[in-house]
């Protein structure tokens, strides 16, 4: 089945495999096995109780500004693990889901929001850049490495992340457009989680779907739901497959919620009522999938006991090890700003230190 021919967005159909109720849809089955079904809930676990820990530091003044995932972790999870080394991830400011999925140790993704640039180093052979905080400006760049993988012969690609807010900022447009102009082996993965900041999806286009904007720029686009992980991961695979033999980008729609504020400095119940998001809970990604595992006698309370005691002491045991972690010093702001420093970055170094 060509997912793109099928599910074309001007058709009005949400591909979606896996019901809220933890059944398959008629003809359709999950693209991996039950164990691994299992294993990938045990990292959505891990990933929701590490964001509900940001969430904790924040308050605390542990931690700054932090942008929570909850309620995303299917788009992110199931999107991410598609991908093969070379490939590279440009996130937004909301991807913990996707940044652990790359293989990036929680402690770096802790020691950013810790305020320690450190934490925007990935390990090596991880192609994941920096968060990007200015809404949308990142996904040119994801466009920018995949061209310049293609002028090289090399068979990567690249992913974007970003919300449904970002689709109304011009980096976007001009992304998609030279995206589709030179068949750039890049996918854009929008999470519409109904909201960008205070502002719905109704007030942000006028757009049936947000997928359909691919077509203005020719190439294909899908609307999935969002917090159906098999459906993220077949809508994926077959645009990461389409993007490495030459194929061109694919803008992907993940339908879902944010249950949380926008930020930490934000206050959601000043736009949003209680009623607006009780419809989704139903929708969660993790329940869903619990009662799919379920069904296959593959989850109880014991096991979700044993997966969320486990995930909280490695969590625990990463916020340790991020704070013992010494504050940078401060000739870092002036050493990586040139591959040398000049004469006036040493005069404004040492009169700084002079100061201090």
């Amino acid at each position: 089945m060509n997912l793109f021919e099928e599910y074309d967005p001007l058709k009005g159909k949400m591909f979606q495999v896996l019901k809220p109720d933890g059944t398959l849809h008629p003809g359709l089955k999950p693209p991996i096995n039950d164990q691994e079904t299992r294993t990938f809930y045990e990292k959505m676990v891990f990933i929701r109780l590490a964001d509900q820990k940001g969430l904790m530091l924040q308050r605390m003044g542990r931690f700054g500004t932090y942008a929570p995932v909850w309620g995303q972790e299917a788009c992110q999870v199931g999107s991410a693990s598609l991908l093969q080394k070379g490939d590279w991830v440009f996130p937004a400011f909301r991807e913990i889901g996707a940044t652990l999925t790359m293989g990036v140790p929680l402690k770096n993704f802790l020691l950013y929001w810790m305020g320690n640039e450190m934490g925007s180093r990935a390990p090596d052979g991880v192609n994941l850049m920096p968060v990007s905080i200015p809404v949308g400006t990142h996904i040119p760049h994801a466009v920018g490495s995949a061209w310049a993988a293609k002028l090289k012969g090399e068979k990567t690609v690249s992913v974007a992340y970003f919300g449904d807010g970002a689709t109304s900022k011009g980096d976007f447009h001009e992304a998609m457009n030279c995206a589709g102009v030179f068949r750039i082996p890049t996918i854009f993965f929008c999470q519409n989680n109904q909201f960008a900041i205070s502002v719905p999806r109704s007030k942000q286009t006028a757009s049936k779907t947000i997928a359909q904007k691919a077509i203005a720029y020719g190439f294909d686009g899908i609307q999935v739901d969002g917090n159906d992980l098999f459906a993220v991961m077949m809508a994926t695979r077959e645009a990461v497959d389409k993007a490495r033999s030459g194929g061109g980008p694919t803008l992907i729609e993940g339908v879902t919620f944010r249950f949380g504020p926008h930020t930490t400095a934000d206050d959601p119940t000043k736009y949003r009522t209680e009623e607006e998001i009780e419809p989704w809970k139903p929708l969660d990604p993790l329940v869903r999938l619990r009662l799919y595992l379920k069904e296959k006698g593959l989850w109880d309370e014991t096991v979700e006991q044993r997966i969320t005691e486990e995930s909280q002491k490695e969590i625990d045991q990463a916020v340790k090890d991020a704070e013992a972690i010494p504050p940078p010093e401060v000739d870092e702001i002036f050493k990586y700003v040139f591959a040398e420093m000049t004469p006036p970055l040493k005069e404004q170094l040492e009169y700084l230190k002079s100061t201090l």
